[in-house]
């Protein structure tokens, strides 16, 4: 009988354990993610660190003067520590893109072959992913320099050391290509799960080489012979051809899936930025037919009128954002036709292998710029007419005519545009009176480094020449 009463205790006690851990578990949390949601994850943050106008997060449209702040102009006068923008960005990077990308690879991989794919379309996730990968590491090179790489996104290595900015560079475009040629086009990947091309493979293919081609312009100056050939080989290959092509990201009606210039300036019942006189001023000189696509006009009569940059406007008397692209559902742009022909143009003038004329792609470029926004053909042909615009009697040499009218086309696209800015020279930005610095030519490593990595960003510092936001990186050698 005791033993008989001992085996009902213990089953009793084991049942009543299980019940427990039954109860502890939380339904709503699974354990396991599936590496299709990692990546849309991953995709999302992406997009919304790049698009955002959160001043703690994002305050490159400051960088290239193309908005400026009312109330609060800390970030106008490139204040980067005190919200502090750089750790917010670097870690967004890092922890919700580059791991989640990194652990989609893993789960995809582990899991293997859905039922009635073909193994092909595994291969294709996965070299999306790692295109993807790359962008996001190209970005972090452009804004640091050096940064942590081979020991990074491990969980064995808590203090990762930093790595060349130029021989990651390298690497990563031996990794793209590599990503590049295993992608079968005839097949699927990712589908609903992917919110920039749905799955289509070919799409993602030329997105691909045309971030190839941007890489290689990056390292025009300081590698000519490598970014020749790495340019012609993503021109061989096929990158966007039309607008209809561009890499867009799409967000939804509702928070948190609404596009963040939208969360900031509309929901939030901020009014803290107007346009920019810098760029302003000088679409109003050109009579660009983008100005109403850009922005709103004030006053009576109507005018686009740029509030002072990095002094305190008042919102109510100068320009804002144009209503399309405030609107909810807006789409974060990763890469677009008009960017892709003014990259074409300046490979021209370097003599690159790209065919065509530098003027044939600088008036592709601003084209299809004026279309995207919604302008018409006819309020692109007209714009080239003008001598201001023309190719050949705008002022100045290559640089200037090239860097002036990407830096309009990049509009709302602030990071693009401050990379090409810091490579071309154009236009002309001039630091406000009050500046914390100059224009800011990176971002400065962030304080919890300094703190918990010290001598590993120590090191990285020492390496770039002095961790300012006034030290060149290896590809701003003018």
């Amino acid at each position: 009988m005791k033993n008989i009463l001992a085996i009902i205790l213990t089953f009793l006690v084991f049942s009543s354990c299980t019940k427990l851990e039954e109860l502890n578990v939380n339904i709503k949390d699974p354990t396991n993610v599936p590496g299709e949601s990692l990546f849309t994850g991953a995709q999302l943050r992406l997009a919304t660190i790049m698009v955002t106008p959160n001043v703690n997060r994002n305050i490159f449209r400051m960088f290239v003067q193309q908005w400026t702040e009312t109330t609060y102009i800390d970030e106008a006068n490139y204040d980067i520590i005190t919200r502090p923008i750089p750790g917010n960005f670097w870690d967004i990077l890092y922890r919700d893109v580059l791991m989640n990308l990194k652990e989609s690879g893993e789960v995809l991989t582990e899991t293997g072959d859905l039922p009635g794919d073909a193994p092909s379309v595994l291969t294709n996730k996965l070299a999306i992913a790692e295109v993807l990968t790359v962008y996001s590491y190209a970005v972090l090179v452009e804004t640091f320099g050096d940064v942590p790489y081979t020991e990074a996104l491990s969980a064995e290595v808590l203090l990762p050391k930093y790595d060349d900015g130029l021989t990651i560079y390298k690497d990563l475009l031996v990794r793209l290509s590599a990503a590049i040629g295993k992608m079968d086009l005839t097949k699927g990947s990712f589908g609903g799960a992917d919110n920039m091309f749905y799955g289509d493979v070919a799409l993602w293919y030329k997105f691909a080489n045309s971030l190839k081609l941007r890489m290689g312009m990056v390292l025009a100056d300081v590698d000519p012979a490598l970014a020749g050939t790495t340019v012609a080989e993503a021109v061989a290959a096929g990158v966007i051809s039309s607008n209809d092509e561009n890499a867009l990201m799409a967000f939804m009606e509702n928070q948190p899936n609404n596009n963040p210039v939208n969360e900031n300036l509309v929901l939030s019942g901020r009014n803290d930025f107007v346009a920019a006189n810098t760029l302003v001023d000088v679409m109003n000189d050109l009579a660009d037919p983008r100005l109403p696509l850009y922005f709103t006009t004030v006053g009576d009569p109507p005018a686009y009128i740029g509030g002072i940059y990095g002094a305190s406007n008042d919102f109510t008397q100068y320009s804002h954002v144009a209503a399309p692209l405030l609107e909810a559902t807006y789409p974060a742009d990763f890469f677009d036709y008009a960017e892709v022909e003014f990259l074409l143009a300046e490979a021209a003038e370097r003599g690159f292998s790209v065919g065509g004329t530098a003027e044939q792609h600088y008036n592709a470029g601003i084209t299809a710029s004026i279309l995207f926004y919604g302008g018409s053909p006819a309020d692109a042909a007209a714009y080239l007419l003008d001598p201001k615009v023309a190719y050949t009697t705008a002022t100045g040499d290559w640089h200037q005519k090239i860097g002036m009218q990407k830096w309009i086309a990049l509009y709302n696209r602030g990071f693009e545009s401050w990379t090409a800015w810091r490579i071309l020279n154009y236009p002309v930005l001039v630091a406000p009176p009050d500046a914390e610095s100059d224009v800011p030519l990176r971002l400065t490593y962030p304080v919890s480094e300094q703190t918990l990595n010290g001598a590993n960003r120590s090191a990285a510092a020492a390496a770039i020449g002095g961790d300012a936001v006034s030290t060149k990186l290896f590809f701003d050698t003018n």
